[in-house]
């Protein structure tokens, strides 16, 4: 199946405000690590909003300052009975006003102060910068993208799997890969995700497989050939089989085979991967190249010497 190489991660890169962007320090291509500055907004407004915001905290201090000491110079004259019990409750309304102005004056600063932080975009994840989505000079809005960052780390082979070829695969069956422009290399890849759903316009499903260890040379987007062998997750050989070759000795699955030479039957007991509508995928218990019973399998006994003969519905048996 023909499909590409992408990044396992890949998400945008934004600013959390919008602005006129003045700096780009990296470049489509370039490998980017954890907490790196890539770009840069006009800082000015933000700048100036940031010191506003200060300058208000300053003031909202102080009057939170005066009133602490209003409040203590009231307190000791009421204890002489030199003023008003209201006089004192004014005091002490002034002194939660004030304190509440400097906490919301605190809390506009630390806001101000994050709006300035994030006129610089910095790199959340190690990776690959794959896209450019804004140039020097232009305005951009809160949350559009800049960049595409791709992560480092797993990398993907990805392909569209037709219908006629779905029932054949599960997820942890391996796979080989060939990428176009590195010919004659062939990468080992396991099955581990396929969309639960067709594609509305190809009715194809999204297969994504996971390449072991795959060389640096590997490049994302490169096609890719994807071949899917019949081994489950843990490299064991797998084998499809019509669900009616099934045969059930007490609890056990079992198969009955033909031995070689003799053309005698042997139970044998198997383990099922998969189930599907019409076939069964088997793990263990069977060699390469074996026979088995597709039909009757119920009618026949341990020694009972055979014959091979076609099914009587060949199309009901693809394997």
């Amino acid at each position: 199946l023909p499909g590409e190489v992408q990044a396992r991660y890949s998400t945008p890169l934004s600013f959390r405000v919008g602005g006129k962007i003045v700096e780009r320090q990296v470049r489509l291509g370039d490998a980017v690590t954890p907490g790196q500055i890539v770009a840069r907004l006009d800082p000015a407004d933000a700048a100036k909003n940031a010191a506003s915001a200060r300058a208000q905290l300053s003031a909202a201090q102080h009057q939170l300052d005066y009133a602490k000491q209003q409040l203590d110079r009231d307190r000791a004259q009421a204890r002489e009975n030199l003023i008003a019990a209201t006089q004192l409750e004014q005091t002490r309304n002034a002194y939660a006003s004030a304190l509440a102005q400097r906490d919301q004056a605190a809390q506009q600063s630390a806001l101000a102060a994050d709006q300035l932080k994030y006129t610089t975009l910095q790199a959340d994840h190690a990776g690959v910068i794959t896209a450019e989505r804004a140039d020097t000079g232009q305005n951009v809005s809160a949350g559009q993208a800049v960049y595409n960052l791709a992560w480092s780390g797993d990398i993907d082979a990805i392909c569209d799997v037709p219908e006629s070829v779905l029932a054949s695969l599960a997820v942890g069956q391996r796979a080989s890969v060939t990428l176009g422009p590195l010919p004659g290399q062939t990468f080992d890849a396991v099955l581990r995700e396929i969309a639960p759903a067709a594609d509305p316009q190809s009715r194809t499903y999204r297969a994504k497989l996971t390449l072991e260890n795959p060389k640096p040379e590997v490049r994302l987007g490169m096609t890719a050939n994807i071949s899917f062998s019949n081994a489950s997750a843990n490299g064991a050989a797998t084998y499809t089989l019509p669900a009616t070759a099934l045969f059930h000795d007490g609890k056990e699955a079992a198969v009955w085979v033909v031995k070689p030479q003799e053309d005698t039957l042997e139970l044998r007991r198997v383990q099922v991967l998969r189930y599907d509508a019409r076939t069964v995928t088997l793990t263990q218990g069977l060699q390469p190249g074996e026979r088995v019973v597709w039909q009757g399998v119920h009618a026949v006994s341990a020694g009972q010497k055979v014959r091979a003969v076609p099914p009587l519905h060949p199309e009901d048996f693809a394997s």
